[in-house]
């Protein structure tokens, strides 16, 4: 019995449909980083990947800041075109671990305005260090645009995303982001026994003086030096009311006796 090219075709076809679950470890994957491997195109169409460190806007699309005395940063302006692969790894066959590759439009953040401020602010947050070179005349931020997403979760689990599949609601993203710094540095400042519980509780992560360094719709960021963690919420926010109730929740299930 033959099989016809159609059948075959499918049947061989790697990539699986996308589902709820892709969509988290997607979004897992991009949130959590905290550096990548930066694809450019050189002005000779030679490819050239860098690494960068990264931090993301409130919807999800990663940042970068980078020197204009870096060959990407050059590549970026001449053709804004780029991916970048988020591979965080782990033991044993890195092919075995999720890793995802974006793909990507540079545009560079304009330093003055509300943009700028959040963009310098939420990246800081992320990428502390930072700090010594952030006002250089020769650095500048940009954003990198999210166009596609190739997601492959270890062997045999490949996905193809569209950005609606790995960025918030851009509502919510803009009424987050309208509490978020207020409400970051009141949960540090008076809440951080909650913030320890999401670390230890929900994340399994050694004790320590975790802190708080961003919310968005989908979740939050914490930090104890350079460690980082991601603890994503169980289900989008939209406002400052769902996402004070969302973390008191989260707060009381991290205490909860296993």
């Amino acid at each position: 019995m033959t099989t016809s090219p159609a059948a075959q075709e499918k049947r061989e076809d790697p990539i699986r449909p996308t589902d709820d679950g892709a969509r988290a470890l997607a979004k897992t994957l991009l949130r959590g980083a905290r550096f990548g491997s930066l694809a450019t195109l050189g002005r000779d169409g030679h490819p050239t990947a860098s690494l960068v460190s990264l931090a993301t806007d409130s919807d999800g699309t990663p940042l970068i800041l980078v020197s204009a005395l870096s060959s990407h940063t050059g590549n970026l302006e001449a053709d804004p075109r780029c991916s970048l692969l988020l591979a965080p790894g782990g033991k044993g066959d890195p092919l075995a671990h999720a890793r995802i590759t974006l793909r990507l439009q540079a545009r560079r953040i304009a330093r003055e305005g509300a943009e700028g401020e959040r963009i310098r602010r939420r990246f800081l947050a992320r990428q502390p260090k930072a700090a010594l070179y952030v006002d250089f005349g020769d650095f500048s931020f940009f954003a990198l645009d999210l166009q596609a997403a190739s997601l492959n979760g270890g062997f045999g689990k490949a996905y193809e995303l569209l950005p609606g599949d790995l960025l918030s609601d851009a509502a919510a993203a803009r009424a987050i982001t309208a509490m978020e710094e207020g409400a970051v540095e009141h949960m540090n400042a008076d809440h951080a026994d909650a913030i320890r519980a999401y670390a230890t509780g929900l994340l399994k992560a050694p004790d320590g003086d975790w802190r708080l360094t961003g919310l968005d719709p989908d979740g939050a960021d914490l930090a104890r030096g350079d460690a980082v963690l991601r603890l994503p919420f169980p289900a989008p926010v939209t406002d400052a009311a769902s996402m004070r109730r969302t973390l008191v929740e989260l707060a009381a299930a991290a205490r909860r006796p296993a």
